[in-house]
């Protein structure tokens, strides 16, 4: 399948998507912030980093970029969208998820190997493990605090849209452990944790994070 990661200004993660996309199986094709073309692809990656500066808010400019236009129809028509860490923020800004991240109750960064339990895995991004499948993927945000009304986080667990949850510790503050969250529909997909950066042994992180890639095919976007 071709793959589409998105490069806005500031992403630092972009690269290492497209290649967790490519150990994935798949075709990795290069998609620019400020062209309203998604060249074709199957599905979309929204990578981590600092976009815009993390200006104004992390991810608010950067959901007025034209590639986001495209995005959100795309996303609204069901194909897949995976947002880690500042993509996950885009995501939120964009309405394409609830809720918001804001800076870690701690007020530091955070780096460091995160375990974690999938807590849903019907959608095209997690289909490749196990409902309740305890994982260790590498977690690195200064904002990473998930946060809503107890409304919509009642709804969230409620529905199954919690994706997964923190174990052993909330490294950010985030409501009720929440590491990353689904839409309704189950494609549109937020991740806090980096999967990209536990593909392979060669790095000492594990591949935990590899699922995420190769669900594309388990799922076949059921």
């Amino acid at each position: 399948m071709k793959i589409g990661v998105v490069t806005f200004p500031g992403s630092l993660d972009d690269v290492d998507a497209a290649r967790a996309v490519g150990i994935g199986g798949h075709e990795a094709v290069a998609l620019w912030h400020g062209e309203h073309d998604l060249k074709g692809v199957d599905a979309v990656v929204l990578p981590g980093g600092f976009s815009y500066g993390d200006y104004l808010r992390c991810g608010a400019i950067s959901r007025f970029s034209p590639v986001m236009t495209e995005v959100i129809d795309a996303a609204g028509r069901g194909m897949p969208v995976l947002g880690i860490c500042n993509g996950f923020q885009i995501l939120c800004e964009s309405h394409l998820l609830p809720g918001a991240l804001i800076r870690n109750d701690h007020r530091t960064f955070v780096c460091r190997d995160q375990r974690l339990r999938i807590e849903n895995n019907r959608t095209p991004w997690t289909a490749a493990y196990a409902e309740g499948q305890e994982v260790t993927i590498v977690l690195k945000n200064g904002e990473g605090g998930f946060v809503a009304d107890e409304a919509t986080l009642d709804r969230l667990e409620g529905e199954g849209q919690v994706l997964a949850r923190y174990l052993d510790l909330n490294p950010n503050g985030s409501a009720r452990d929440i590491a990353g969250i689904t839409n309704e529909r189950g494609n549109v997909v937020g991740l806090m944790p980096h999967p990209e950066h536990s593909v392979e042994t060669l790095t000492g992180s594990g591949t935990d994070g590899l699922g995420f890639f190769t669900s594309l095919v388990e799922s076949a976007f059921a």
